[in-house]
């Protein structure tokens, strides 16, 4: 990666944030923590790596897939969503308001460019792997991109997922842990600990890659490395829940939590009309 594409794509990052801060600062409460710690590595897919994405053509059958399946993230596609032009950027003052098409979590028949609905933590990976191996029957050269939690992995059905996506080798799933170590009660380690990741995710049959997940060149690096694996693939992206968000990284627990309109202005510095 050279300097300007990083350039572009650390900048591109961080004005996502604070549009995502708005959109949940203007409803005044929301899934802060975990829509920040994973916006460095969408910027990546959505910016440098995706193929064949057309916010003319949402459904487009050769695109690549995104699947947010720790789906209390979406605030973060809709902000990536909007900056592409899949919808209209006012659109993001509209997030959970009655009648909106931007919920809370993830609702592909309500949001344009949603691959997935998501809401019970586990399913999403599920239905990547579908994708996955659907294209792999079709002879489809796309490659479809799942996001899952460290707490959402504490479900059963991500192992399951996973034993058969490594099983079958389908080398065109990478599955990216936000591994921020924080869910909504606490720290993982002290709830139900995944550790060690690395090693659970080899013993499934995966290629498996460690990396900053708000490193923007790292990621990138990692993405070109699992498309030449001839494995399934997981990036653990080690984040900061909350990262970006200076009131949300000193919080005890930014999981969800209210925003006030100060507080949100003063975050990204955009002053009143």
């Amino acid at each position: 990666m050279d300097s300007a594409e990083k350039s572009f794509l650390t900048a591109k990052a961080r004005q996502l944030r604070d549009d995502a801060i708005e959109s949940i600062g203007t409803f005044g409460v929301g899934h802060i923590g975990g829509v920040m710690s994973v916006m460095d590595a969408l910027t990546v897919i959505y910016y440098s790596k995706a193929k064949n994405l057309d916010p003319a053509d949402p459904r487009k059958p050769d695109r690549d897939r995104i699947v947010m399946s720790k789906g209390h993230a979406g605030p973060a596609m809709y902000a990536v969503l909007a900056d592409l032009g899949y919808f209209p950027k006012e659109w993001l003052k509209t997030l959970n308001l009655n009648g909106t098409s931007l919920p809370s979590h993830c609702d592909m028949n309500k949001t344009p460019g949603i691959d997935m609905t998501a809401g019970s933590l586990g399913q999403g990976l599920s239905a990547a792997v579908g994708m996955a191996l659907g294209a792999k029957l079709n002879g489809d050269p796309i490659t479809v991109y799942c996001f899952i939690g460290d707490g959402e992995s504490q479900e059963g059905q991500i192992w399951e997922a996973s034993m058969f996506a490594g099983s079958h080798k389908l080398d065109n799933l990478i599955v990216l842990l936000d591994y921020n170590k924080m869910q909504l009660d606490g720290p993982v380690s002290a709830i139900n600990d995944i550790a060690p990741v690395e090693a659970k995710w080899e013993a499934f049959g995966f290629f498996v890659q460690s990396v900053d997940g708000h490193d923007v060149e790292a990621i990138a690096d990692a993405i070109d490395r699992a498309k030449t694996s001839g494995k399934a693939n997981m990036i653990v992206l080690n984040t900061i829940k909350g990262k970006g968000a200076s009131f949300a990284e000193a919080a005890a627990n930014c999981h969800s939590m209210t925003i006030t309109e100060d507080m949100w202005r003063k975050e990204t510095g955009r002053l009143k009309p």
